[in-house]
């Protein structure tokens, strides 16, 4: 490389660092990389699962420390991933062996890989510990792969199936509340595999019962407070498997949520 397209390369680099670092948006789908800023929380080893992240010690929960998700092997790419399989959730005994990130989170960005092995593999990305995000395989309905359940259609035609992996991107931004009353809704923005599929989707409240998340057994999941949650997934005894996670913390004054370019 000569010198002239060395001096191109840098200025382009740090240009993507600056983009970066001022907006919400980064590259999207499958094997997108972490950006400045961004945080990893699932590199599919032991080290990291046990920095990062704890169960999530919820009404139904039946597991013990340390963690006994597992890290396995990449079925399809060279390298490992984390397992979603831990007895106590055997027979989709749900909210008894959940995962959740140590730090908690308002508003972020967030990208997150799975890949189910089975069909009928069943899962759950949980923004804040509070509202779902669904993966489910075989399911198109409101409650259904790629849903913010109930809230929102599933956008099944982006999902990759079985077997293989999938993405999903996501800006989120908190609920407001002013006075102790919630006065704006929790919104999001999602990609499903590079495609966008859910566009300033607001949430209405936390679906599921107490077993699902904080705040569920507040006025039947309407009952939402101001406090900060972690990033959890779900167990129900199926494996799907996790890798390539990743996610910053952000201040969205506005209630936008759409990826900035």
């Amino acid at each position: 490389m000569n010198t002239k397209s060395l001096h191109y390369l840098k200025t382009w680099l740090l240009g993507a660092a600056l983009a970066w670092s001022s907006t919400a948006y980064a590259g999207i789908g499958v094997g997108a990389p972490p950006g400045p800023g961004a945080d990893m929380i699932i590199d599919g080893t032991r080290k990291l699962l046990d920095e990062k992240w704890t169960y999530w010690e919820g009404p139904g929960f039946k597991s013990a420390l340390p963690i006994k998700w597992k890290i396995v092997e990449d079925p399809v790419d060279r390298g490992a991933a984390l397992m979603s399989d831990d007895p106590a959730a055997a027979g989709d005994r749900y909210g008894t062996a959940d995962i959740v990130t140590k730090k908690a989170y308002r508003d972020f960005r967030l990208h997150l890989e799975f890949l189910v092995m089975k069909p009928g593999g069943n899962s759950g990305v949980y923004l804040q510990n509070r509202y779902e995000i669904q993966i489910l395989d075989g399911d198109k309905t409101r409650h259904g792969m790629g849903a913010v359940i109930n809230e929102s259609d599933s956008p099944y035609e982006a999902y990759n199936g079985v077997g293989k992996w999938n993405a999903y991107d996501i800006v989120f931004r908190a609920a407001r509340f002013k006075d102790g009353k919630r006065v704006e809704k929790a919104m999001l923005t999602m990609y499903f595999n590079g495609k966008k599929v859910h566009s300033n989707q607001t949430i209405n409240q936390v679906w599921g019962g107490a077993n699902s998340g904080i705040d569920g057994g507040n006025d039947r999941g309407r009952g939402i407070t101001d406090t900060p949650g972690g990033l959890k997934l779900q167990c129900e005894g199926h494996d799907v498997r996790f890798r390539n996670a990743w996610i910053k913390a952000l201040d969205l004054k506005e209630a936008d949520t759409d990826f900035k370019e």
